[in-house]
């Protein structure tokens, strides 16, 4: 039972700094690249929380950076907090590092499509549940279409983690939102998953969310959900972006 109760805190840790791919606030991603030699930074905070255990990212530090038209750079930096039946961790969790590549540009017919590869880097102590000490790598697929105010993005991929007690699992979802005004953008988005370690169970889910755009460069997104299927899960988003 120790066993199995470590590798499910393992494995919600490991999907905290996944969800650290998503489009922020949501865990779904869209194919559209931060714009040729501009920045965005992000200081933000992931949470999940089950009727035993509650895991964090506090906070987690994102850049994103335009090398080249189409293309963008990305890094993850998180401190990851865990407090479960074996008692309360923090510390430094696993490095994630990618790349945007828009290779379908959006036309009145023709979504945008993209393909962004993620690493995670077991940067994390293993001993306290931040790491598996094994890397991960995310190979997804994402489609994105705008009409007017409205657009509508998702797709998904697999992850592959060769970790102890670990196993290669499905991420896939789709998003919604809407531009209320120059100000505010709300949204929502379903999302599914599979097993992702031994002991764990596939899961739907949803989230709604939205952005506030206190100017050209500052803004605040958050998001708050709720598992639909598997294990009963609350997460949320709070975040603040820069971009430049």
């Amino acid at each position: 039972m120790r066993k199995i109760i470590a590798v499910i805190a393992i494995a919600l840790v490991l999907s905290l700094s996944r969800l650290a791919i998503a489009g922020p606030p949501f865990l779904t991603d869209d194919p559209e690249p931060v714009d040729y030699h501009h920045w965005e930074f992000y200081l933000a905070s992931i949470q999940q929380y089950e009727c035993e255990m509650s895991t964090l990212t506090l906070p987690h530090i994102e850049i994103n950076y335009g090398v080249i038209p189409n293309m963008q750079l990305h890094l993850v930096m998180p401190m990851g907090y865990l407090n479960g039946p074996g008692g309360p961790h923090y510390g430094y969790s696993n490095t994630e590092l990618g790349i945007k590549y828009r290779f379908v540009q959006e036309s009145e017919e023709v979504p945008q499509v993209g393909i962004f590869p993620l690493v995670e880097v077991p940067t994390g102590n293993q001993s306290q549940g931040l790491s598996n000490g094994a890397a991960q790598v995310y190979l997804p697929v994402w489609l994105q279409k705008s009409w007017g105010k409205f657009t509508t993005y998702g797709g998904g991929g697999y992850w592959l983690d060769s970790g102890p007690d670990s196993k290669n699992w499905l991420f896939a979802g789709w998003e919604a939102q809407y531009d209320v005004s120059n100000v505010i953008t709300v949204g929502g988005e379903l999302f599914y998953h599979t097993a992702e370690a031994p002991g764990a169970s596939l899961g739907t889910g949803f989230n709604v969310g939205g952005f506030f755009n206190v100017n050209d460069h500052n803004h605040i997104l958050w998001s708050v959900g709720h598992s639909m299927s598997g294990d009963a899960t609350t997460t949320a988003y709070l975040g603040y972006q820069y971009t430049i």
